[in-house]
């Protein structure tokens, strides 16, 4: 049985996008501190999705609620920042910059003054850096050289910089080299359960979805239904959590 506060509601939500037919979800919820994997959304539908909780778009049908109000009433972009500030989005839609070091890139979301780091802002940027997993030898690598982990790692810091209620996760294991997939799916699932996050991950890949979150759901993209895997891929997922 799920626990804590409902976060993250939709019912009856359909969603135009010009694909060979509309996002549908019959009913999802999110949770305090749940973390769900949903499979069955490719990149196009799962940026449709997070831009439907974040409120960037409004359904042509359906109720997205979040924080306990539907998205359709926020009436102002103060509101919206406001909103905004308590979901982390882990996407490579997340531009990271280059020219910058990694170090430069992680404390973007805290300062714009990334010249010359204050103390506090360099520690709170140490204490992202080790939670999410970097090396302190590649904080003053340039973000340019840095491999597919470490850049998504640094999107992951970032996303979860200015401490979220709500994680959203677009395929965060896309680009990853498989080797590194399941150490990330643990990083992912432990630093949800310290932060107590409710953490949603769309992937394509069911096991690294069942090993990052504890719920796994699959969608029925006809009806819009989310459903729990059954028989062997069932026992098969439990054993990766």
């Amino acid at each position: 049985m799920v626990e804590g506060e409902r976060l993250v509601s939709l019912v009856g939500v359909r969603k135009d996008y010009h694909a060979l037919r509309p996002l549908r979800v019959e009913r999802f919820e999110l949770h305090e501190a749940e973390t769900v994997a949903l499979v069955g959304f490719d990149r196009a539908a799962a940026e449709v999705l997070v831009n439907l909780i974040t409120g960037a778009t409004l359904p042509d049908a359906g109720e997205v609620e979040v924080f306990g109000a539907p998205t359709r009433v926020i009436s102002n972009a103060d509101a919206w920042f406001r909103f905004l500030d308590r979901i982390g989005i882990f996407s490579e839609r997340v531009v990271l910059l280059d020219e910058l070091t990694v170090e430069q890139n992680l404390a973007l979301p805290i300062t714009l003054d990334v010249e010359t780091l204050e103390a506090d802002t360099r520690s709170r940027v140490d204490r992202l850096a080790a939670e999410i997993g970097l090396a302190p030898d590649t904080m003053r690598q340039p973000m340019g050289a840095a491999d597919q982990t470490t850049r998504a790692r640094v999107r992951l810091g970032k996303a979860l910089a200015l401490e979220p209620q709500v994680l959203l996760a677009e395929h965060p294991n896309a680009a990853l080299p498989p080797p590194d997939a399941p150490r990330f799916a643990a990083d992912l699932s432990g630093i949800a359960a310290q932060r107590r996050l409710a953490m949603l991950v769309l992937t394509g890949d069911a096991a690294f979805g069942a090993a990052a979150c504890g719920r796994l759901l699959s969608l029925e993209p006809a009806t819009g239904a989310l459903v729990a895997p059954s028989g062997w891929w069932d026992r098969l997922t439990r054993r990766l959590r």
